[in-house]
C-alpha cells in the first residue's frame, strides 16, 4: 500500500499568520510541505505557492462605513462592541462601538494589524481580483470589499451579516443595523469586569491610551497604557490594549507578556486568548496555539468557527489527528455560508494522515469546487491526483 506523507503544514498556517502583520514582508516559512508516495519518492510544494493565494490591496481612495449594532431582545449592550469585516473567510478587527451601539471607521485604517480581508482579499480569478497588474475597473478599496461582509463579535451571540460587495467610493457611508441573536450561556466574557474597579487616575490613563491609538500615535499609547497598568496592576483591559499597541509595532515578545497579564488579572476575558493564539500561529508554536485555542473553546464554544479552524491547525502539527478532524469539522459545520474553506483543506491533510484517501480526495475537491481559479489551484489539483492515486491502490483488489 502506497503511504501519503505530508512532513509540514508550516507554510499554510505561516502565510496566514504573515496575514496578520501590518506591513512589511510576510513572516518567514519553514520549508516547503511535500506529499510522498513512497520512501525516497516526494513531491515538493514551491515555497512561494499555498493553496490560499494573496493578491489585490488596498487603494488610495478611501471607503467610510457606519452603522449601528443591537440586540434582538432589544436589551441594552452590555458594553462595547467588535466590528470586524470578514474577507475570504478571514475576519479583520475594524472598530468597537460605543456605548449605544454606534460604529464608524474607514476602511484600510482599521484598529488590527492588516490581514488577509485587506492585502490577501481574493483568489486570483475571484470578481474584482487584480490579474497581472490590472484591474477590473473598480477602485482598489471598492476591490477590497468585493465578496466582504461586516459582523458584529460578541461572545454568547450570532451575528447577523452585512454584504459589502456594493459599497463604493463617496456612497452613503451609512450600511444598516447588525443584529445581534443570543445563543446561551458562555463563560467568556468580552469585556473586563475587573476593568470597572480601576481607580480614577488609571481610567483617565486608560483613556488617553485608547485616544493616542486612534490617532495612530503608539509612543503616547503605550506611555498611557503602562501608567494605567502601573496604578492599577488588574486593569486587564488596558494590559490588552498594551499589548496590541507591541504587537502593531512588531514586539511580539512585549505583546505576549502584557497579554497574559491581562488573562492573569481577568482569567474570562477572551480577547487577550484571541491575540495569543494568532502570535502563536505566526511564530508557528503549535503546542501553544494548541493551548489558547483549547481556552478559548472552553470560555466560548457555541459560535467560534475560527478557534475551531485554529485548533485543527495546531493539532495537525502535534499529530493528535482525532482531534484535528473533530475541530476541522465543527469548524465548516460553523460556517455553513463557506467562507473559510482552508478548512477543507486542513481537513484534508488530517484525512490523508489518517489514510483516509478517498474522504481526503473529498476535501480535495470541496476547495476547488469553491476555488477553481485559485492562484495555486493547479497545485492542488497535482496534491488531489496523488491522494486519488493513494486511495486507488488502498482500495481491494477485485474479486476474480
Amino acid at each position: 500500500m502506497r503511504s501519503l506523507e505530508i512532513a509540514s503544514f508550516v507554510l499554510l498556517a505561516a502565510g496566514f499568520a504573515a496575514a496578520q502583520k501590518q506591513g512589511g514582508a510576510p513572516a518567514t516559512t519553514a520549508p516547503a510541505p511535500t506529499i510522498g508516495t513512497s520512501p525516497g519518492r516526494t513531491t515538493n510544494v514551491p515555497n512561494n505557492t499555498s493553496p490560499f493565494p494573496d493578491s489585490g490591496s488596498l487603494g488610495q481612495r478611501p471607503i467610510f462605513i457606519s452603522g449601528k449594532v443591537v440586540l434582538s431582545d432589544g436589551t441594552p449592550l452590555p458594553d462595547r462592541v467588535k466590528i470586524e469585516r470578514v474577507c475570504n473567510g478571514t475576519p479583520k478587527l475594524e472598530t468597537y462601538t460605543d456605548r449605544k451601539g454606534r460604529f464608524s471607521f474607514e476602511v484600510g485604517r482599521s484598529l488590527e494589524m492588516q490581514d488577509a480581508s485587506s492585502s490577501n482579499s481574493f483568489p486570483d480569478g475571484f470578481p474584482g481580483a487584480r490579474r497581472g497588474g490590472t484591474s477590473s475597473g473598480l477602485g482598489g478599496s471598492e476591490r477590497s470589499l468585493w465578496g466582504c461582509e461586516l459582523r458584529a463579535a460578541l461572545p454568547g451571540y450570532r451575528s447577523d451579516q452585512l454584504s459589502l460587495s456594493n459599497i463604493h467610493y463617496m456612497d452613503n457611508p451609512e450600511v444598516g443595523t447588525i443584529i445581534l441573536h443570543a445563543l446561551g450561556k458562555v463563560d467568556g466574557l468580552t469585556i473586563s469586569v475587573t476593568s470597572a474597579l480601576a481607580p480614577k487616575d488609571a481610567r483617565k490613563a486608560y483613556e488617553k491610551g485608547m485616544e493616542a491609538a486612534a490617532k495612530k500615535n503608539p509612543d503616547e499609547a503605550q506611555k498611557d497604557f503602562e501608567k494605567a497598568v502601573g496604578l492599577y496592576p488588574k486593569y486587564s483591559s488596558a494590559w490588552f490594549e498594551l499589548g496590541r499597541i507591541h504587537e502593531q509595532r512588531d514586539h511580539f515578545e512585549d505583546a505576549q507578556k502584557a497579554y497574559q497579564q491581562a488573562i492573569a488579572a481577568e482569567p474570562k476575558f477572551i480577547q487577550p486568548y484571541e491575540r495569543l493564539s494568532w502570535l502563536a500561529l505566526r511564530e508557528s508554536k503549535w503546542e501553544e496555539l494548541g493551548r489558547w485555542t483549547d481556552e478559548l473553546l472552553r470560555l466560548d464554544p457555541l459560535n467560534n468557527a475560527e478557534s475551531y479552524y485554529l485548533s485543527s491547525v495546531a493539532n495537525l502539527q502535534l499529530h493528535h489527528y482525532d482531534v484535528a478532524e473533530k475541530n476541522a469539522r465543527e469548524a465548516i459545520k460553523l460556517d455553513p455560508a463557506r467562507k473559510n474553506m482552508r478548512t477543507h483543506y486542513v481537513l484534508s491533510l488530517v484525512l490523508a494522515q489518517e489514510q483516509q484517501f478517498s474522504a481526503s480526495a473529498d476535501s480535495l475537491r470541496e476547495f476547488l469546487n469553491a476555488s477553481p481559479d485559485a492562484k495555486d489551484a493547479d497545485l492542488v489539483r497535482k496534491q488531489l491526483s496523488q491522494v486519488e492515486e493513494a486511495a486507488r491502490e488502498k482500495a481491494p483488489a477485485p474479486q476474480q
